[in-house]
């Protein structure tokens, strides 16, 4: 039981100091890369490459809060001193920076400016539009030229429609007249041939 005991306890102590090992190793190597990168920033705080004539390449971009060399289209973070260009595709070290081809570059990069287009430009687009509106014709499809309904007018005036179909006052009062004047002779004649038919037998109705 002793034995046993004794080398459960020899290997936690083992196991602890292992792991104590470890810790400090990892410990080291953090402390290390704080250091590492304490020195890069401050060796690189602000780099400013000046050119033959004197201009400084580095500008501060207020957009991004970065330098931003112009010449190669390199960004550089102050704070980290890193660098960054479309070319590489992410943040890398100074010594990485420098082993691409691009760093050193002269070829005047230049970050796109979108701006909103002029009054003048606006109003030749406009133009244009219409022009080809013009000459395009009308959109296909049902175009209806007339109104639905054509007796009916647009503003209480009579289309032309209905003023052709429409007949005069004294057409009308003329063609009504001739027709009742042939029916009043008509029913005349048949009274008259009527009272002759029963003229002789009103006799024998007539009381004693």
């Amino acid at each position: 039981m002793r034995k046993e005991n004794a080398a459960k306890d020899k290997e936690q102590k083992e196991a602890v100091r292992a792991i104590e090992q470890i810790e400090a190793k990892a410990n080291r190597s953090y402390q290390k890369d704080i250091a590492n990168f304490r020195e890069a920033r401050d060796s690189h705080a602000l780099p400013v490459d000046v050119q033959e004539t004197g201009d400084e390449k580095w500008e501060l971009d207020s957009t991004s809060g970065y330098y931003y060399n112009e010449s190669n289209g390199f960004y550089y973070d102050s704070n980290s001193g890193f660098y960054y260009s479309d070319a590489i595709g992410k943040w890398v070290t100074q010594e990485e920076a420098h082993s691409s081809p691009q760093f050193f570059l002269d070829s005047k990069h230049k970050k796109p400016i979108l701006g909103m287009p002029s009054s003048a430009s606006a109003s030749t687009a406009i133009k244009d539009k219409n022009v080809d509106k013009a000459e395009g014709g009308p959109p296909p499809g049902l175009v209806v030229s007339a109104s639905l309904n054509p007796k009916r007018s647009v503003k209480g005036a009579p289309s032309s429609i209905a003023v052709g179909k429409r007949k005069r006052p004294d057409e009308k009062q003329k063609a009504i007249s001739e027709e009742e004047k042939a029916a009043l002779k008509a029913r005349e004649a048949a009274k008259k041939r009527v009272e002759k038919r029963e003229k002789p037998l009103l006799g024998l109705y007539r009381l004693p």
